[in-house]
């Protein structure tokens, strides 16, 4: 289980690298361009050469992008199109950096239903993978269920990968956003119903990647409010039912935390992940 980070690509992209190295991270997430705008500025070749010879010099090589916000697959067509332009254009980014795939936002149905938009969000999808490199995964990540939103529920994002059909769009869990819709994962019988319902619904190797966070908010609340590890409603002991079960063995754990100091995820947060592997690697 390889513990890091979303970090900061501020100053050109491959000082994340930098910056996950400095506090400790063995994979990490960032973002290619400004995930608030539709434009997106193309990564010049040599600040891409040099984040992967950072990346492999640092042992970091489970490295993902994060799409814009803007990204709704489930809005009015003109949205759409953007929205597939967009991710195909970060699909590409994360060619060119050796990146594992794209984790993106799906959106919301804008209270028409998910039935209603499962069609042009399925074909959405199909375009982009259509148009993008083999070697790159499309990672939906599961919501919190506020509004609207398309996939809080294991079974919507798995009637979306079934309409899509395709091996290379995968799943990132959040494990505020799960705990916000109703999973109750940090609890040792309740982290065995979800994940047996993941399995069922989506199927376990699609799961690629999760988004370590703690809940700022209560148990199925609906609401997307991260906190720091252990100083929310998962809590460490949550953190340790999540990380011992079986489903997340060799599966990346990225932090998208606010940080000790509200500059984002950091080395303290890190460090109480680390703990938490070596003392379940212990108690073995």
């Amino acid at each position: 289980m390889e513990l890091g980070a979303h970090v900061s690509a501020a100053g050109g992209i491959d000082k994340a690298i930098d910056r996950a190295v400095g506090i400790g991270a063995e994979t990490i997430q960032v973002f290619a361009s400004s995930p608030r705008a539709w434009k997106f500025k193309p990564i010049a070749e040599d600040k891409a050469l040099s984040f992967r010879e950072k990346a492999a010099a640092a042992g970091i090589e489970a490295t993902f992008l994060h799409g814009s916000y803007l990204v709704n697959i489930g809005g009015k067509p003109e949205h759409v199109a953007k929205s597939v332009a967009s991710l195909t254009n970060h699909m590409g980014a994360a060619a060119q950096l050796g990146a594992r795939g794209v984790i993106f936002h799906s959106g919301s149905h804008k209270g028409v239903g998910f039935d209603a938009v499962l069609g042009q969000a399925a074909d959405a999808l199909a375009q982009v993978l259509d148009n993008t490199d083999d070697d790159v995964q499309l990672i939906i990540e599961n919501c919190a269920g506020m509004g609207a939103q398309i996939g809080a529920s294991f079974a919507e994002l798995g009637r979306l990968i079934k309409a899509v059909d395709s091996p290379r769009l995968k799943i990132c869990l959040d494990t505020e956003h799960a705990f916000a819709a109703g999973y109750n994962i940090a609890d040792p019988q309740g982290i065995q119903s979800a994940m047996s319902e993941f399995d069922e619904e989506i199927g376990l190797d699609r799961l690629v990647v999760v988004h370590a966070n703690d809940a700022k908010v209560e148990f199925g609340s609906g609401v997307d409010r991260h906190e720091n590890i252990g100083e929310g409603y998962i809590g460490v002991e949550g953190f340790e039912t999540i990380m011992a079960h079986a489903a997340f063995a060799d599966v990346p754990f990225l932090l998208e935390v606010p940080g000790m100091n509200k500059k984002g995820p950091d080395k303290p947060n890190l460090d109480r992940l680390k703990d938490i592997r070596e003392r379940l690697a212990v108690a073995g």
